[in-house]
């Protein structure tokens, strides 16, 4: 008979999210003029998604070009009264070298030229700062064009044609652009008393509501330090990455999630109940050679804990229940692994007593014994 697996696993709920959403906003404010991205738009790096109204925003770039030729006709006319400056200078300069011309009016001239030379400077760098302004205006201009920062698609959007966006305080969020939708991730919340067996590369498991039977499968990617405290109970978040190719899952779906911590493959397993059952009383036969007798006795229940802990199951030998002590590995909640004892895989083990018509089966044949049986090795 084929063995069974037994796997210790942490049962946590969480949500399926892309690895990766981008929010994609508008650094001005404005009226939103065109929309050409939608819900599930595929869109890639550099599209155009949104036009924000640019009228003001031109209006302020041709504003300021027109302040740049001013800027520059102001140069042109300060470099021509330089180069008058600079000619009277030159020609008091000999006037006084003859005689001809007072030496205050060469200082004159000289003061002239001078204040003719930091007029030219400051020209320039009023050009320059009228050229920033200029180009500042130009990128708000560009800013009225929303474009896709990345490849991937688009799982929200939160505007309308028509509305006004406000970026005074902060960037409005127009659309969330998932990256990748072929590969998903489940962020879940796993409590403080199961986290110290979880570790990166455990094996997941989990099923969705759209899909209750179909298991998904996954590994974990991260387990993260930072604890979240919610009404006092603190949890640590658990990211499990998901292959999506076949593009069955979609953001925000609730995801009951199950990670492997310890597993255990091929081995003999018996249902945790035949470890509770338990006999009491005179008259419980021991296997000798062979032989076997048995004197019918009430059950009753006891603990996981003690049966594992004294580690005894009942066996039906030769029509009477023995008594035989195993070593229990581990256990998942339904069947435990056998690690120890004088079980052999096809052992009938019993897990519970026969005790009405209705446990027997009142239409059907009497059962052949008045326990009900498990064989070692199957689940």
């Amino acid at each position: 008979m084929t063995r069974g697996t037994v796997a210790v696993a942490v049962t946590a709920t969480g949500t399926v999210n892309p690895v990766t959403v981008v929010m994609v906003g508008t650094y001005v404010s404005g009226r939103v003029e065109r929309l050409y991205c939608d819900y599930n738009t595929p869109v890639r790096a550099g599209q155009l998604c949104a036009k924000i109204d640019p009228r003001p925003f031109q209006m302020v770039v041709d504003q300021m070009r027109a302040t740049v030729a001013v800027q520059k006709a102001q140069l042109a006319k300060d470099r021509a009264n330089l180069a008058y400056a600079k000619t009277i200078l030159e020609r008091d300069r000999r006037l006084q070298q003859r005689g001809i011309v007072a030496q205050a009016i060469v200082d004159n001239d000289e003061s002239l030229y001078g204040q003719a030379q930091a007029q030219i400077a400051f020209d320039e760098s009023n050009i320059e700062a009228k050229q920033a302004e200029l180009h500042a205006a130009e990128v708000n201009l560009g800013y009225t064009n929303i474009i896709a920062p990345v490849n991937g698609t688009v799982v929200s959007r939160s505007v309308e044609i028509g509305q006004t966006v406000a970026a005074s305080f902060q960037t409005p969020i127009l659309f969330l652009v998932a990256t990748d939708l072929t590969k998903m991730q489940v962020d879940t919340s796993v409590s403080e008393s199961d986290i110290g067996g979880v570790k990166v590369g455990d094996r997941a498991t989990f099923t969705v509501q759209a899909f209750p039977n179909r298991p998904f499968e996954g590994r974990v990617r991260q387990a993260r330090q930072a604890p979240v405290t919610v009404q006092n109970v603190v949890t640590y978040d658990v990211v499990v990455s998901v292959d999506n190719r076949e593009g069955l899952l979609r953001p925000g779906m609730t995801a009951t999630t199950r990670i492997i911590k310890t597993q255990r493959e091929n081995v003999l397993t018996v249902p945790e109940q035949a470890l509770r059952f338990r006999r009491h009383g005179q008259g419980a036969a021991k296997h000798a050679h062979g032989g076997a007798a048995a004197a019918t006795v009430a059950p009753r229940a006891a603990s996981a804990a003690d049966a594992a802990s004294r580690g005894r199951v009942w066996v039906l030998r030769a029509g009477a229940p023995v008594a035989v002590p195993i070593s229990v590995g581990l256990t998942d909640g339904t069947s435990a692994e056998v690690l120890a004892g004088a079980l052999h895989e096809g052992d009938p083990v019993i897990v519970s007593e026969v005790t009405s018509d209705a446990d027997a089966g009142a239409k059907g044949p009497a059962p052949s014994t008045p326990f009900r049986l498990f064989r070692v090795g199957g689940r």
